[in-house]
């Protein structure tokens, strides 16, 4: 069974914090490199980066399957649409429906909440992540290069689906 549970507590973050650095890890390495992923897990995906990410109005959920956390999202209201910011899941517990159901999720608080649509923004060289979104009638709509610091970018598509 799948649940979607909103993190609430320091300890739910450990929990996020644990996933990113073994789903980052596995999943990025090949495409940016060790010391770019290094990097980013402690700039975004760190115990106090998370923290302050919700201060900033970002919402993080645990993905579980059968009770075990085996992934996690992250997204938070623009002004027209949700910003899905982070989607992880295991790689162990890939293709269990889990990504397909956590974004089906997202659409779900986009149209509670009076949004238009959901964003996002991937590696241009994540291509199994690519051809999932488009499958989900994601749209690319822009491509954006972003300096995050000590000579790293992020050189993403920009994604829609409208709702």
């Amino acid at each position: 069974m799948i649940e979607i549970v909103k993190a609430t507590t320091d300890q739910q973050l450990v929990i996020i914090e644990q996933l990113a650095e073994k789903i980052w890890k596995a999943h990025y390495i090949p495409i940016i490199g060790t010391k770019q992923v290094d990097y980013m897990l402690d700039k975004f995906q760190s115990f106090t980066a998370m923290k302050q990410q919700i201060l900033d109005g970002l919402e993080y959920y645990e993905l579980k399957f059968n009770k075990e956390s085996v992934g996690y999202i992250g997204f938070k209201n623009e002004e027209e649409t949700v910003f899905l910011s982070k989607v992880y899941v295991d790689a162990d517990y890939r293709g269990k429906s889990i990504g397909k159901k956590a974004i089906q999720f997202v659409e779900k608080q986009a149209k509670d909440r009076g949004k238009k649509g959901v964003r996002l923004t991937v590696n241009k060289y994540n291509e199994n992540s690519i051809a999932v979104y488009k499958k989900m009638n994601f749209e690319v709509v822009d491509e954006v290069v972003a300096d995050i610091g000590q000579g790293y970018v992020m050189d993403d598509y920009v994604l829609i689906k409208n709702i």
